[in-house]
């Protein structure tokens, strides 16, 4: 009896460090939560995150220039198992389907996300520069040939 005890103790023990693993992937990234803008003379590109819960963060991203919106996408960062997903759905664009992104390894707190049967974007990329400002790049293959942008942004909240 003793064992047995000892048994269901040492697993349930192990399954609630696994579980603590494998959320800590998205909660290490909580400095991506809030809302961020780069204003330009080309128009304004706005990021707002919020948490769902604690696998789910929600992201909104628009352009926008003058009373026109350019660009309108509905972004989530997704933790199932042991992997960590951007799911990107943008409006008007592959018959309004959603394409996924995996993360790949990365350093410190960066995020780098790749969809390599993707065109383009191919990779996306999320690197805090520090607490308010953040650096987006997206890389991939436009009209045959290879293209890259660079975004920056400041937190506003």
């Amino acid at each position: 009896m003793k064992k047995a005890i000892l048994l269901l103790i040492t697993i349930l023990t192990f399954t609630s460090c696994q579980k603590s693993k494998v959320i800590s992937k998205i909660v290490g990234t909580d400095w991506l939560l809030g809302k961020w803008e780069n204003k330009s003379t080309d128009g304004n590109l706005l990021e707002n995150w919020t948490k769902l819960n604690d696998s789910v963060y929600d992201g909104q991203s628009y352009f926008i220039k003058g009373k026109d919106t350019l660009h309108n996408e509905h972004i989530q960062l997704v933790q199932k198992g042991e992997e960590l997903f951007y799911i990107s759905n943008i409006k008007g664009q592959n018959n309004d389907k959603p394409v996924t992104f995996i993360k790949k390894d990365t350093i410190a707190k960066q995020l780098i996300f790749e969809n390599p049967k993707n065109n383009y974007p191919k990779k996306i990329s999320y690197n805090p520069f520090s607490n308010d400002v953040l650096i987006i790049e997206i890389s991939g293959i436009q009209q045959g040939k290879p293209s890259f942008d660079t975004y920056t942004l400041k937190k506003t909240k």
